[in-house]
């Protein structure tokens, strides 16, 4: 019998689990897929590149940074209103929620307000109260967000943290947690452990010029960013990312472990388990403990192909299409804002709460303000940045994906996992192991989802703070 549930599950596993590797917790981005291997402390080679126009100069890069500010023209956003007012929408299905992605009622109500109510100027006001830069690397303007502590006390120095966003979010995901970090105990958290927050935009994203040549992936990303802290002056720092940032801070303490202080993630990788992930899954559910699962693991984790392989496959169409084909949908996004709305928004409702999908409004409201929804949107249509932002996917979804060095490389440097309960898909702190080999922190959030800075802020600070407080002091 033993055997034949061993072949039955074998067989289910093999069938269904490539999707479930595929798709990043929920990325929207984002998510690569690694290869679970090595025992030396192996690294990956940092290399170089060129993403600018033409040949590489000969001449030396421009190392300046620039201060930046957003703004927007008046016939850019006359363009836009005028296009909000001939969106052409559909006739609604009765009774379908979100089930079918974002219903006609809900977008109508959103481009109302977004056309009659939303106030960009206010907004631009908002993004624009953290101080942002600009400087050139690797022949592209990479935009970031630089905030010190107003006010640290006399001897104490500021953590220097990267924190590094995913798809289809940005740098402005940040801007509810960068406050609780960057001024703890003006908000109730532990003053003794003061950030010095950087939030790059990827390039591609925002107002990050784009790659001009193919292949810029998660490594080249990596590259980018340890170069632009090594410009502004750290050479030791500490990591937070979700989605693509998961993927591209890790890569990061690949790259260079001696400059990374510690690592924090709210979404983990996984990828090829063989038939060790097999055992792991069949006995899981009914005996835990004897393959290092928790009672919470099996809460989140099973009925396994209603819980992780359904709910990946209902909600990675998105990944299949950007991994293949980027600018054919882009095309299509990048000329009409209410159609970017909803492809955008839609991540923000399901991946906040899969049940928001039993609502007519996608629960947009419940943890977010439309406000703030609008103006990520509105980074990715004022920067014509959604078409370049996918193409992060093809990029990294090659054929070598599994077998590349960052798939290959484990991770040595201390890393702290924060467990949200609505990510499309959770690890278990025993298979986080297999890559993470330095866990010093491992919670079980007790609320949120995939855009945990910008949902859960509060949470994810202090979870910040718990691990930074335990690798600071040495303990695990």
């Amino acid at each position: 019998m033993w055997r034949q549930v061993l072949e039955n599950g074998r067989s289910a596993f093999n069938e269904h689990w490539p999707y479930s590797a595929l798709v990043p917790v929920g990325v929207g981005g984002a998510a690569l897929c690694w290869l679970l291997c090595g025992r030396q402390r192996k690294t990956i080679d940092m290399g170089d590149g060129w993403w600018g126009h033409g040949e590489k100069p000969t001449e030396k890069e421009d190392t300046k940074i620039n201060p930046f500010r957003v703004e927007v023209s008046e016939d850019v956003i006359k363009d836009f209103h005028d296009r909000l007012d001939r969106t052409r929408y559909f006739s609604p299905l009765e009774d379908s929620q979100f089930h079918y992605g974002m219903n006609s009622v809900t977008l109508k109500k959103v481009v109302s307000y977004w056309r009659n109510t939303f106030d960009w100027g206010k907004q631009v006001e908002i993004i624009n109260k953290y101080p942002h830069y600009t400087t050139n690397i690797e022949g592209l303007n990479i935009h970031f967000i630089h905030v010190k502590p107003p006010n640290l006390p006399a001897g104490q120095k500021a953590i220097p943290l990267l924190m590094v966003h995913g798809w289809p979010g940005s740098f402005y995901e940040f801007y509810r947690i960068i406050p609780l970090l960057t001024e703890p105990g003006k908000h109730g958290l532990d003053p003794s452990f003061t950030f010095e927050v950087i939030c790059p935009s990827i390039p591609g994203y925002g107002f990050s010029e784009a790659p001009h040549k193919k292949g810029f992936n998660g490594i080249s990303a990596a590259r980018i960013f340890y170069k632009l802290m090594l410009r502004l002056g750290f050479s030791q720092f500490y990591l937070q990312g979700g989605d693509w940032g998961s993927l591209i801070t890790t890569i990061m303490s690949q790259m260079k472990p001696e400059s990374i202080k510690g690592l924090h993630l709210n979404v983990v990788f996984i990828s090829k388990g063989g038939f060790g992930m097999l055992i792991s899954l069949l006995l899981g559910r009914y005996l835990p403990w004897l393959v290092g699962m928790t009672r919470e693991d099996v809460k989140r984790l099973y009925p396994y192909f209603e819980k992780n392989v359904y709910a990946i496959l209902r909600e990675s169409g998105y990944l299949h299409i950007q991994a293949t084909k980027p600018d054919t949908v882009g095309s299509a996004l990048n000329d009409s804002p209410a159609g970017l709305a909803a492809y955008i928004l839609e991540k923000f409702s399901t991946w906040t709460n899969p049940d928001y999908r039993e609502l007519e409004d996608g629960g947009l409201d419940r943890k977010y303000s439309l406000d703030d929804l609008l103006t990520n949107v509105m980074i990715y249509w004022v920067s014509g940045s959604i078409t370049s932002s996918m193409r992060f996917y093809k990029e990294n979804f090659t054929r070598d994906f599994q077998t590349n060095p960052s798939a290959r490389t484990p991770v040595y440097v201390p890393t702290g996992i924060a467990a949200f309960p609505c990510e499309l898909m959770h690890t278990p702190k025993v298979w986080a192991k297999e890559r993470h080999k330095n866990i010093v922190t491992y919670n079980y959030m007790p609320r949120g989802g995939h855009f945990a800075a910008f949902e859960e802020p509060e949470l994810l600070a202090r979870d910040v703070q718990q691990f930074v407080s335990k690798v600071e002091k040495g303990t695990k």
